[in-house]
Parts: structure tokens; sequence; C-alpha cells
């Protein structure tokens, strides 16, 4: 007969011990969230399903809104692209350095320094200014994985280029609107990288975009990472999938379209966004994952901004008012609809916040974290925003605060909106509240001034 106690009785005392030693142990930590930012480009208000639309099947978009948060009083920092994307990477106003309009083809080359337009005649020589720290830094200075892909648009020399500020991959175009096919702008300029390297690639560009998105998630599902995913649709050209044989956009065909094709380029971004929530389920990262979409301003020409007036490239609420959704089932509840007012700078302060990172000190966030505004039951937080477009043939400047909106089209008239009634923006009471005209109008002035003295870099040559 074997006199040794069983292995069994053995180890009874040594799980004893453990589950011990495990129980006197402080908890561990939550793990980091990965954060995921998609954004669209000249989307509508009202293109998305959960927004109203009923042409257009965004299914996976609409899941977002269904199991997190949708905004209905979200802004963009601009009312075209690459001010509102400065915006989002510094976490503060871009007029703070100069940046607000559009760069490239067909637009103004210049930036504002100390109150003047200084030209830029290298069509592809602005950038966001390299003394700014972007949201990528941040992160990955805390140990995220860092990928961006897609669109970037804020600067085309090497210089400016993502893995330049802050990202660890990138893959994408760097213009504001090249072909979808052909990846290369209508005079030729090649927009395509890999990292630093052009490259060249085959396939619908909203298609590699998504693919390398998913691949990043499935890349880094073990360790926290941000995601950043600058779509180029619904931006022109006006290229549909799946027709590899569409002609090369020219300069006079770039706006050519129609709701169709507007259709189906939205239905692939959504397509995309439904493959990264699935590979987020089949890692088993989900539930600690916060994702957000948005747009960089408002619809243009087959978009439907809806009930908003007006479109892209305005300071009306169709230009500058978008669609924000949120999802984080750690954190976020489920299926809310929110009229807080938030901005696209916000994401910034949003996204440090989420991570455990505290705010800078030595250039202060304008924008605001706004995950406590959402979890809480309390009433919207009123805040005041600003708008400035500032260009030789526009010129417009607005200030919402709370329900009420000032614009100035052009020195025409004094214009002001009570949108809590009229979101539409139909009916002038400049004549009936002169004295909420007169205190929006000082504070818009106040902004300026103290946005005009800000410190700026010198445009890199």
């Amino acid at each position: 007969m074997n006199s040794f106690p069983s292995a069994r009785f053995c180890a009874l005392p040594l799980l004893l011990l453990a589950l011990a030693a495990l129980s006197a142990a402080p908890a561990a930590s939550p793990s980091k969230p990965n954060i995921i930012f998609i954004l669209a480009d000249d989307l509508g208000y009202g293109d998305l399903g959960c927004m109203g639309a009923t042409d257009i099947k965004t299914p996976h978009l609409d899941r977002l809104a269904a199991e997190g948060v949708k905004f209905t009083d979200f802004y963009a920092n601009a009312p075209v692209c690459s001010p509102t994307r400065a915006g989002f990477m510094t976490g503060r106003w871009q007029q703070r350095i100069g940046l607000e309009f559009a760069f490239g083809y067909q637009v103004e080359q210049s930036r504002r320094v100390n109150g003047a337009w200084v030209p830029e005649p290298d069509i592809h020589g602005l950038g966001l200014p390299l003394g700014e720290t972007t949201i990528a830094d941040r992160l990955k200075t805390a140990g995220y994985a860092t990928g961006a892909f897609g669109k970037w648009h804020l600067g085309y020399r090497d210089a400016y280029n993502p893995t330049k500020r802050g990202f660890d991959e990138y893959f994408g175009e760097l213009l504001g609107h090249a072909d979808y096919y052909q990846h290369a702008y209508y005079d030729g300029t090649p927009a395509l990288r890999e990292g630093l390297q052009p490259v060249k690639r085959e396939g619908y560009f909203t298609d590699l975009v998504n693919a390398r998105a998913v691949k990043f998630v499935r890349d880094h599902a073990a360790h926290p990472f941000f995601l950043y995913v600058p779509h180029l649709a619904v931006h022109g050209p006006f290229q549909p999938p799946d027709a590899p044989g569409t002609p090369f956009v020219t300069k006079e065909t770039m706006l050519h379209g129609s709701r169709a094709i507007y259709k189906a380029m939205l239905e692939r971004v959504d397509r995309g966004v439904g493959e990264i929530l699935a590979e987020l389920d089949r890692q088993g990262i989900a539930e600690n994952t916060l994702v957000v979409f948005s747009s960089d301003n408002g619809g243009e020409r087959w978009s439907r901004n809806t009930p908003l007036f007006h479109h892209k490239a305005t300071l009306w609420e169709g230009g500058i008012r978008v669609p924000c959704l949120m999802r984080w089932p750690a954190k976020l509840p489920r299926g809310k609809v929110t009229a807080q007012m938030g901005i696209t700078m916000d994401l910034h302060a949003t996204f440090l916040a989420a991570a455990g990172i505290s705010a800078p000190s030595e250039k202060t966030l304008d924008g605001l974290d706004l995950l406590p505004l959402l979890t809480a039951d309390a009433a919207p937080r009123e805040r005041t925003f600003f708008w400035r477009i500032d260009r030789s043939n526009r010129k417009q400047r607005a200030v919402r605060e709370g329900q009420w909106k000032y614009l100035n089209d052009g020195n025409t008239m004094d214009l002001l909106f009570d949108l809590a009634a009229d979101i539409g923006e139909r009916t002038n009471l400049n004549f009936r509240h002169p004295e909420i005209t007169a205190r929006l109008k000082k504070k818009l002035a106040a902004w300026e001034a103290e946005m005009d003295t800000s410190d700026r870099e010198i445009l890199v040559r």
C-alpha cells in the first residue's frame, strides 16, 4: 500500500495559499480603453438612418447609436476639412495657429499671422505647424499603439506626414480629394503613401482604408491602441465602389455625380464600420473600446442636411452641425440621445481623459471632456462656440450660446436665431432681442481678439 498522500490532497493546501494571496493583493486596475475615431468627409447631418435618412442604409452606424450615445447638437470646428482636423489634433481652436481654411487646390493658400494673411505660393506648402502636439503624440507617450488610415489633409510634405506627428503607422492619401481608383489628383500629383513612401495600390480607396483599419485592430488587440480612420468619402470626386473602369477624374468632372453614387459611397463607409465592429467582437475587446464617428463639416451637393439650412463652407447650421455617435459599452449608456453641445476638438480632451492622461499645461485645451456629461443624468451644460470664415470671397462669423445663435453673413445684417425653436434658421429675431445680439457680438469680438493674439509659428519652407 502506498504510504504517500495522494497528489489531490498535497495540492489542496497550495491552492488555498494561492487563493489567500490573491484576495490579499490589491485589485488590478482596469486596462486603458482602446480608442477608435472614424471621420467621414462632407457627410450630411441627415444622411444616416439614425439621423432620419430613408434612402441610405447605414445599419452599422445605426448600431453605434443604438448601443451608445447619439448627439443632436454636435459641431465641426470649421465648415471645411483641414481646420476641423487641426482642431481635433491639437484640442484647441484652429484659429490659434492661424489655420482657418482647407489646404491645397482651389483655395487661397495662406495662414493668418499677427492679424494678417500671409500668402503661401507653394500649393503643397502648408501643414499643421510642427510645434503643435497632436492627440497621437500624447496617446503614444502613454503607451498606445497609434495608427491612421485614410485622408490626412494636414500637410503634403514629409515633415507633416502622420508618421512624424505621433502615428506609428499610416496608409492613405495626403491630399484633400484624390481619385478613388488612381489615387492621384487631376494634375497627376500622387497622393497615396505608406508611411513616408509613395506607393501604388489597386482598389477603391474606401475599401483599402477599411481593410487596413481592420488589420490594425487585429494586430494590436492585445494592447491599448488609438485608431484614426479619416475617410475621404463622401467627399468628391463622386466615384462609386465596384466600378474600377471609372474614368480618371479631371478638374471639370471633379464634382459630377448623383445622389445614387453618394449613397453607394456612404454605404461602403458603413460597411467598413461594420467590419471594424466585427473585429472588435472577434478579439473580445469591444466592451472596453470607445468608438466615435463624426464628420469634418456639413454636407455638400449630394448630401441631405435636413432639417438644417445651407451646406459646407458656410456658417449656417448646414455647414457646421454634424452627426456624432459614441459607443463604449463599459462606460457609456446605451441608446442615449443627448442635446449636449459638443465640438470636434472636445474629442481630443475626451480621449485623453478616457486614457487617464492629464490635460497638457503648456497649451491649455479649448475642448472639453464629454464623458462626464454623457454618463450623468444632469441637464446639458450650456456652452459657447465660435466660428469664422475670413476669405477674400467669403466673410462670415458666428457664435452659438445655448439656444441662441448669432450669424454675420458678409456684413449684410445681424442675424439672430433661436435654434431650439428654429433649427432651420428661418426667423431672424435680432430686432426682437437686440440685447442678446449685442451680448453675443461682444463675446465674438473678444474671442477673435484672443485668437488673433495667439503665438504662431512661421511657415515651414
